[in-house]
């Protein structure tokens, strides 16, 4: 639900650009056209971490241009027809710019997957102290407060990862899936002109021999 308001935005005239609210962990599928350049922003938190992945699911060559770009307009990654990345940045205050650029292709579309990982982006510390609340007078408790606090972001730790593995997973399978459908039509492809050509060589093997005899009987005559 988190990447609803961005969907309206996608339609307008270029320059195309979005804007994700702040989230630990977003993905997000979109068809990028031909000759067509797609840019979002990401504000970020001084100190903080911005891991980005993206990876290309169909369309021909599995190949964009990739740009990231700094709150100040300095250039940080730049990668040139690549099927997918990984890159991690840490960020200082400002909206980061990341743009998926197919300039270079005037006939396939793209289909694009890319998923935004932040870290240290200070909920986890106003979290802890809406915790701290409840610890004043707790001293009687075999178990700290801390010690639950503790457990529970361990496990929203791992419960992130595993879906941020399993989203991974989905899109790979996606990617292979589109490969596979590929190889699929063009081997049905040139299977039927192998076996076009086959039936034209008999047809003309079997014209030309009968040909062939038929000339010699009109000689002997």
């Amino acid at each position: 639900l988190g990447w609803l308001p961005l969907l309206p935005l996608l339609l307008l005239p270029p320059p195309r650009s979005a804007e994700f609210s702040p989230s630990l962990d977003s993905d997000f599928t979109f068809t990028l056209p031909a000759g067509r350049k797609e840019c979002f922003y990401q504000p970020m938190r001084r100190e903080a971490s911005l891991e980005l992945e993206y990876q290309v699911l169909d369309g021909a060559g599995l190949d964009v241009d990739f740009h990231l770009l700094s709150p100040k307009g300095e250039t940080l990654v730049f990668d040139e027809r690549k099927s997918d990345g990984v890159h991690t940045v840490e960020t200082e205050d400002g909206d980061y710019m990341f743009c998926f650029d197919n300039t270079f292709s005037t006939i396939s579309e793209k289909v694009i997957f890319f998923e935004l990982i932040l870290d240290n982006m200070g909920e986890d510390g106003q979290d802890q102290e809406d915790w701290k609340k409840y610890v004043t007078g707790t001293d009687l408790l075999d178990m700290k407060l801390e010690d639950i606090l503790e457990s529970i972001n361990s496990v929203k730790a791992r419960l992130s990862k595993s879906v941020q593995i399993q989203t991974l997973l989905r899109a790979f399978e996606a990617r292979d899936r589109n490969i596979q459908e590929s190889n699929f039509d063009r081997v049905n492809f040139w299977s039927m002109v192998n076996l076009g050509v086959m039936v034209v060589v008999s047809a003309v093997q079997v014209y030309m021999l009968k040909s062939l005899f038929e000339d010699k009987r009109k000689s002997r005559t």
